[in-house]
């Protein structure tokens, strides 16, 4: 297959096909610059049909978190107490610019990344209530108050 610019699937699926031809050839022959050649307009062509956006800041510090196997204790020490590692991880605090500089010295996580506004469909998934079937069953109890039981409460 001749080299050229990746305009549609069938030019793609070829070319994949090519390349993998290739994927025996010996360092320093011709072969191999063709492998190379072909699997940068692969790239190209991926990159823009299939584009993949910058991850989350907080989802990236969970993945930093299961790729080091580190706990939410270990944050501590990048983040501050443990209420605000909870409230960062759980979508409820943002990011300050001093616990961003820490987790990049720390743990590596790029500032293109943790920079980044927190995605709001993410956080919004943890605060939604579920929806419970009508049968009362299923309902907690109401909650009996002061007012609702008509006693005044003292004022202090």
């Amino acid at each position: 297959m001749k080299p050229k610019t990746l305009k549609t699937k069938v030019d793609y699926e070829m070319a994949l096909a090519h390349l993998e031809t290739l994927m025996n050839a010996r360092a320093g022959t011709p072969e191999e610059e063709e492998l190379e050649l072909f699997a940068v307009l692969i790239e190209v062509y991926e990159k823009e049909l299939f584009p993949i956006g910058m991850p989350d800041p907080v989802e990236a510090v969970k993945f930093r978190m299961e790729q080091q196997g580190l706990t939410r204790k270990d944050l501590i020490s990048y983040i501050g107490s443990q209420g605000k590692v909870s409230e960062v991880l759980n979508h409820k605090r943002p990011l300050s610019l001093a616990m961003i500089r820490a987790l990049n010295k720390g743990l590596g996580i790029p500032y293109e990344v943790l920079l980044q506004e927190p995605r709001k469909d993410l956080a919004r998934q943890k605060n939604v209530r579920r929806a419970y079937p009508a049968s009362k069953k299923f309902l907690p109890p109401a909650r009996k108050t002061l007012a609702t039981r008509g006693i005044k409460s003292p004022s202090r």
